[in-house]
């Protein structure tokens, strides 16, 4: 595979040696050095790929990792602040799924080749759509994420379908055994949830990277689920800072008999909870509307090339590589990070191992799902907008949501507009 490109790859290495030499990005044996910043994912699965892939590169490249910090704001901001002064010691960007119109409107991230975008052809249109920026391919998906109805079995007997389904038991069960764990802090977690729950109402927050959907009757039926919830007596103590680690430890702790979160739950409350996972199971996103599917959120990462990397072709190559169905995989069994390539999917080990008896639910969740609105340029804008209008969910009026949508849509349509939110 590596074959094929390695000697215009190595030309490329070898126009840009002065430069690389100054700066550590190559060596005399025409080797190059390609940073990669990206969070520390800890279960090694990312390592172990960038490992194998420099290993089978015929000497064309060696993937370093740049650790970026934990939480996504402050990953972004340490991106934006080196692509902002053209700094060329970046050359693969581990992004967040909503950045990919932020950083491809400003030009910091190359377009992807034609012959990596045939190495996606397998991938999910949902996933791929978080990578595109004016229908144009600017990274690849490496990894997926979507979040699930996590349910206790032994408080009841089957998944509730739809949040009003859901809303009524755990009325029954009562705050002691009932509770709903969620994530509704002032933070993306809540645009998480709000995305997903518009979505399932058969509308969106946006129609293009300009201009406003949020069909009134349709948001506001979200927005009265969510209020409703907060002010059940079956929410979440905390949930106006509930996050996916506080919803998590709620779980665990007995209180909760249903919870939405990512898969990452289930190997917690095994490690974590004895007693609890032997009773935990797993449903799809429940329906916002009775009638339609629910759209799920999508979370994930995705791989682009600096614009001012010294070491593109070098860098598409590997991302090429990085990508391979293999890597997928171990990477779900390390991390549990679901793989963006369909096909994966049919691999018994991953149901067997990784997701057991549920690696359908996240295939059908992930080919469902509704990504946020990261075709915007001014996306950090958009969150912090919709952060501002929903929070706390407990101010939401379930009978009398008009309020809350008006607040939503005129937040929505300055950080359209490009109002100075941040």
């Amino acid at each position: 595979m590596w074959r094929r490109r390695v000697f215009g790859a190595m030309a490329v290495a070898t126009s840009m040696f002065a430069v690389a030499a100054c700066g550590g990005g190559g060596s005399s044996s025409g080797r190059v050095t390609l940073n990669w910043f990206i969070f520390n994912e800890p279960s090694g699965g990312v390592q172990a790929a960038a490992k194998k892939c420099s290993a089978a590169s015929d000497g064309q490249y060696t993937i370093k990792f740049q650790y970026l910090p934990s939480q996504a704001d402050s990953q972004r901001e340490q991106l934006v602040r080196r692509l902002g002064a053209k700094d060329s010691s970046l050359d693969l960007l581990g992004l967040d799924v909503v950045w990919t119109g932020e950083f491809a409107n400003a030009g910091w991230i190359e377009p992807v080749p034609a012959d990596l975008q045939d190495a996606t052809k397998s991938d999910f249109p949902s996933v791929l759509n978080t990578a595109k920026f004016e229908n144009k391919l600017y990274a690849v998906p490496i990894w997926s994420n979507t979040q699930l109805l996590w349910y206790r079995k032994d408080r009841v007997p089957t998944a509730p379908k739809t949040w009003d389904e859901m809303l009524q038991m755990a009325s029954k069960l009562g705050p002691a055994k009932g509770q709903i764990q969620v994530q509704a802090n002032k933070y993306e977690g809540l645009v998480v949830w709000a995305n997903a729950m518009i979505a399932s109402a058969g509308t969106s927050i946006l129609a293009g990277p300009e201009k406003i959907a949020l069909d009134e009757a349709k948001t506001e039926k979200a927005l009265a689920l969510m209020g409703r919830l907060g002010r059940s007596p079956e929410h979440a103590p905390n949930i106006d800072t509930s996050t996916e680690d506080t919803a998590r430890l709620g779980f665990e702790s007995g209180s909760s008999a249903f919870m939405i979160n990512y898969p990452f739950v289930y190997p917690s409350a095994k490690s974590n909870a004895p007693a609890v996972f032997k009773q935990i199971a797993a449903a799809k996103f429940p329906q916002v509307d009775p009638g339609r599917p629910s759209k799920p959120p999508l979370g994930g990462i995705n791989i682009a090339v600096s614009a001012y990397s010294h070491h593109q072709a070098a860098a598409f190559a590997a991302v090429k590589c990085l990508i391979q169905p293999a890597n997928q995989l171990n990477i779900a069994k390390l991390g549990g990070l679901p793989p963006v390539d369909a096909s994966v999917y049919d691999q018994p080990a991953l149901n067997k191992d990784v997701y057991p008896g549920f690696a359908d639910l996240i295939k059908q969740s992930i080919q469902d799902a509704a990504p946020r609105p990261s075709e915007s340029p001014a996306y950090q804008d958009l969150s912090l907008a919709i952060q501002e209008a929903l929070h706390p969910v407990t101010s939401i009026d379930p009978n009398n949501p008009k309020a809350a949508y008006s607040k939503l849509k005129d937040k929505v349509q300055q950080a359209v507009d490009r109002k100075g939110l941040l």
